[in-house]
């Protein structure tokens, strides 16, 4: 196949690259990822999970994940910032009798003080204060978050040089974070663990969904090691690159 219809493919994988919640199907078979962590993140949140517990998922995305645990409704909470999701929760969540707010900024939630026994974050923004005010005692805050160091293997593959945009996300410092806010660690995990793409297009796709990690990536303007990716797809079968991962449960 010539440079230019390769450029074609590319282009169109870069146009159509949106998405709705939190929605990576359009890849899906042409790469994977965290099929190898040590910890299964739902199963984590069953453990520390009651039925009884009032439960707020931060950062929710579109309310799949959320929606997924079959938490009581009306024990129920969510926020989510980005404003195509804020529009699908309030047309998913609030009929269920979901408390759904509109919420960008970590350090202020637009809920009372101790409102909750049991608060969710998975890969968004949070601050341990603000965590802290928000639970009751003994309330936990689960979280799983992407490390700083994620992707920067394949981000120097078409970007060199660029800055890590998250450098302090790593256990060491977020656990050291929640211990001066007065919490309680019961759980803290670190993990590296290959992602796989298995060809260029989805790679361009994802490139351009994570858009914070790829700064200024395009077809056009990484053209020539995109080409040298395809020829590492034809050697190899795939392109690899590490994600980064950890997990912390912290009571207060």
């Amino acid at each position: 196949m010539d440079a230019e219809h390769l450029r074609a493919i590319w282009q169109q994988e870069e146009d159509t690259a949106h998405i709705h919640g939190w929605d990576f199907s359009h890849i899906y078979g042409r790469y994977e990822e965290e099929a190898d962590l040590p910890w299964c993140y739902k199963e984590v949140v069953r453990q520390y999970r009651r039925s009884v517990q009032e439960l707020l998922d931060y950062d929710t995305g579109g309310g799949e994940f959320l929606l997924s645990l079959g938490h009581p409704y009306d024990k129920t909470s969510a926020t989510e910032g980005y404003p195509p999701n804020v529009k699908l929760c309030q047309k998913t969540l609030l009929p269920l009798g979901i408390r759904f707010r509109a919420c960008s900024d970590p350090s202020h939630i637009p809920f009372e003080d101790q409102s909750f026994d049991l608060i969710l974050n998975r890969h968004g923004s949070f601050d341990p204060a603000e965590i802290f005010r928000l639970l009751r005692p003994n309330g936990i805050f689960l979280t799983e978050q992407v490390g700083g160091e994620n992707d920067r293997d394949l981000v120097e593959l078409v970007l060199p040089g660029t800055d890590k945009p998250f450098p302090y996300l790593n256990l060491k410092q977020q656990r050291r974070a929640f211990e001066e806010t007065g919490f309680q660690i019961l759980q803290a995990e670190e993990a590296y663990r290959p992602i796989l793409f298995y060809d260029v297009g989805a790679f361009v796709w994802f490139a351009r969904i994570i858009e914070w990690e790829f700064p200024g990536f395009s077809v056009d303007y990484c053209f020539q090691r995109l080409l040298h990716l395809q020829e590492l797809v034809e050697r190899e079968g795939k392109i690899q690159g590490t994600i980064h991962r950890y997990l912390i449960a912290a009571k207060k």
